[in-house]
């Protein structure tokens, strides 16, 4: 039977620790790279554009996360609002950007709750908490609140792997799943599509630090993710994504057994339309670049997205309810 790490930091007492902790921190923001330094216990807003409550966009049972997360009964997805990095190609850009949409204000009880909702009433099979770097204080002050009321399912931690190190430390015996993307292996395209400062070692350190945490994926007897790392690897058009660097640095870096979900449903969305590297779907030749580097890298885990994906992934946020509805 699976029992949560976070169950047994929880009866220790650490866990509380790390709550207290990490609050501390917000007092001149260092929760993620960027540092800003802002006191975010008096809602002073850093880059983030987030104060002291956590802010989320919408929660659902979802079936369109890789087989290993939603099985079934699908990924307990709660959507936070606000994100670290500006990506002028990202699919949620309604709320990762979009500092006037609408969000729900989630003290550290309504966020329990959300997470027993997907648990008890929905059924699934974990709580996937999409971007989560900059409410990691919040996200851990939910968990700690949940976990006596009954929280008993893994947590993954989906992230743009823009994570500070120190953070990610508080994290180890609480995340069960990390599911981080690879972005790029270009500091400059980082900085010229996401506003990332030393993406790429920032994202290396994270994602090396999140594999000594959790190792390689583990399923139960039904495939489904108990604890571990998925990487994620959009692909993007013109190479911009650098992927046979990235997923060479994964093969001798961290392990040829990592599993990789590999996407091919880049959609030129939000600013990426003005943007001529950007402005295209991938072709056929680079989706074909990847697969023979996997094959060639010996890299056996996982999912590969098809080529047609572009036109089934793109969620409608103005639709808190199920932003996947039509997906």
């Amino acid at each position: 039977m699976f029992i949560p790490a976070y169950v047994s930091l929880y009866e220790s007492g650490r866990l509380k620790d790390r709550v207290d902790g990490l609050y501390t921190r917000l007092a001149a923001c260092d929760i993620c790279p960027r540092n800003c330094g802002v006191n975010r216990l008096n809602n002073i807003l850093g880059y983030c554009h987030s104060g002291k409550t956590a802010e989320i966009s919408s929660y659902c049972d979802h079936h369109g996360e890789e087989p290993a997360l939603s099985g079934t009964k699908g990924s307990g997805t709660i959507f936070f609002s606000h994100c670290n990095l500006r990506c002028i190609y990202c699919q949620n850009h309604q709320i990762s950007q979009d500092f006037n949409s609408s969000s729900i204000q989630a003290d550290a009880r309504f966020l329990a709750g959300i997470m027993l909702n997907l648990q008890d009433r929905l059924g699934c099979h974990n709580i996937n908490l999409v971007s989560p770097s900059h409410y990691v204080p919040q996200i851990v002050a939910a968990i700690y609140e949940a976990i006596p009321m009954g929280l008993k399912i893994p947590i993954v931690y989906n992230t743009n792997a823009y994570d500070s190190i120190s953070t990610l430390q508080m994290l180890d015996g609480i995340i069960d799943i990390y599911l981080p993307d690879i972005k790029y292996a270009s500091n400059k395209f980082a900085r010229k599509f996401s506003c990332g400062t030393k993406y790429v070692a920032v994202s290396r350190a994270a994602i090396k630090e999140m594999h000594n945490q959790v190792g390689n994926l583990i399923m139960d007897a039904s495939g489904i993710a108990q604890r571990g790392l998925i990487v994620r690897h959009l692909i993007l058009p013109n190479s911009i994504a650098g992927s046979i660097d990235s997923l060479t640095w994964l093969a001798n870096e961290v392990s040829r057994e990592t599993t990789l979900s590999i996407m091919a449903q880049y959609h030129p969305c939000h600013k990426a339309t003005d943007e001529p590297l950007l402005a295209r779907k991938i072709s056929l030749s680079e989706y074909r670049q990847v697969t023979n580097t996997i094959e060639e890298l010996s890299m056996g885990n996982g999912w590969l997205q098809e080529m047609d994906s572009a036109d089934h992934y793109l969620p409608d946020f103005k639709r808190p309810e199920h932003p996947f509805e039509d997906l």
